[in-house]
């Protein structure tokens, strides 16, 4: 059954129908429970890990990305603040990583090197707080802040999609040579590569810079 908060993501946002599902079974559930937010694990049982928006906006297992997440994050201070995950990601690999103590995300985009870290916590949440955020932070995706923009700040999504064809459940949009060593945002410049890889290599070219917050730059 959905709720309110999915419900706009799916159907006011445009992201259904899902995409390329995988199946989330009792063992991960019961691996990350008490570590993430209870409507989470609702979402992953209901929904299972997937792609949104035709592959534009993806949920996943934050086992897959435990070892790339410590590669861009435990070299800066963030990294002992709290417990990080990744719980979902875009077509161009940026990453969505909740913390265990805090409400806001914190995001990585890789191709620039750049990370954008959530507020840190500054009450011990309930778990009702805990799960509305979850459930605003799909209700607050739009597809234009999922995508990647090119130098004109023309969204590339669309253009990759029919160019390339769709991604698979373990791939990403990539820019050769990467925007970190000196490439350019552009359709031409795009390849279907896989995430994981891709992504730790762009975490070993530069050294990340870390932008103020949301909190900090709008208050």
């Amino acid at each position: 059954m959905t709720d309110e908060y999915i419900d706009y993501f799916l159907n006011e946002q445009g992201f259904a129908p899902a995409i390329d599902c995988q199946h989330v079974d009792e063992a991960t559930l019961q691996r990350f429970q008490g570590e993430l937010p209870d409507q989470l694990l609702h979402y992953w049982k209901e929904y299972g890990f997937c792609g949104y928006g035709e592959g534009l906006f993806w949920t996943v297992d934050p086992a897959d990305y435990e070892d790339l997440l410590k590669m861009w994050l435990e070299k800066i201070p963030l990294w002992g603040r709290e417990n990080f995950y990744v719980i979902a990601r875009t077509a161009f690999g940026e990453l969505y990583v909740r913390g265990d103590d805090s409400i806001t995300s914190t995001i990585i985009d890789p191709h620039l090197c750049n990370i954008i870290p959530g507020d840190p916590p500054t009450e011990k949440l309930t778990e009702d707080k805990k799960n509305r955020s979850i459930g605003l932070f799909f209700e607050s995706k739009g597809k234009k802040g999922s995508d990647y923009a090119n130098n004109n700040d023309k969204p590339l999504f669309k253009k990759a999609l029919k160019k390339l064809g769709p991604l698979q459940h373990d791939e990403m949009y990539a820019f050769v040579p990467a925007l970190s060593s000196g490439g350019i945002a552009d359709i031409k410049n795009i390849k279907i590569v896989k995430i994981k890889e891709q992504l730790a290599m762009l975490a070993e070219l530069d050294t990340s810079v870390i932008l103020p917050s949301v909190n900090e730059l709008f208050g």
